[in-house]
């Protein structure tokens, strides 16, 4: 008989199941999407950044096990310094455990945190540490099919009120970008 000691926990991680990631893999493939980065979606998170006010802006398409960010806007020097001095620096992969965006796509609903740490399920997540994340807006991107394929989100290292007009906004892009994922890709135009 082994002893295995238990593994540290950081806060409480629930990300969710994710039973429809094999189904949203092969429709991001068929549209050609989710395995590189896309000029038009880096416009487009800049674009969404600008108009949040806030430092970090993703689109996002969500594997079985990462997250890929085909569209992000980020800080040009990271606003979180590190104890040893570093700045963490955010690449375009995220394991799936990482952020909000994954609860986002399984509820399929959109996600609006003001504070994360007023949260519990949220205030444990990596990028809280990791990034100094402190607030999220969210909001899937469904297209004709009815299949989440990602998001569209911003974040902030201070708690924001996003308010309504927030959500609405965030919905509304949502909407319209998956509409224009879709349209690019059925008449084999670039994005």
């Amino acid at each position: 008989m082994s002893y295995e000691p238990p593994r540290p926990v950081r806060g409480l991680l629930l990300t969710p199941e994710d039973k429809e990631a094999p189904a949203r893999i092969s429709r991001l493939r068929r549209l050609g999407l989710g395995e590189r980065p896309e000029p038009a979606l880096d416009a487009f998170a800049d674009h969404l950044a600008r108009l949040t006010g806030a430092p970090y802006a993703m689109v996002n398409f969500i594997g079985e096990d990462h997250q890929f960010f085909a569209g992000l806007r980020t800080p040009v020097t990271a606003p979180v310094v590190r104890e040893d001095g570093s700045r963490p620096e955010v690449g375009r992969v995220l394991p799936r455990d990482h952020g909000f965006c994954p609860h986002v796509v399984v509820r399929r609903k959109a996600l609006v945190l003001e504070d994360v740490r007023d949260y519990p399920r949220f205030a444990g997540n990596p990028v809280v540490d990791e990034y100094g994340i402190r607030s999220y807006l969210g909001a899937p991107l469904i297209d004709s099919s009815g299949m989440a394929l990602g998001t569209v989100c911003a974040s902030d290292i201070a708690p924001r009120a996003w308010g309504r007009s927030g959500l609405e906004t965030i919905k509304a892009l949502a909407a319209e970008l998956a509409l224009h994922l879709e349209r690019s890709a059925d008449d084999g135009l670039p994005l």
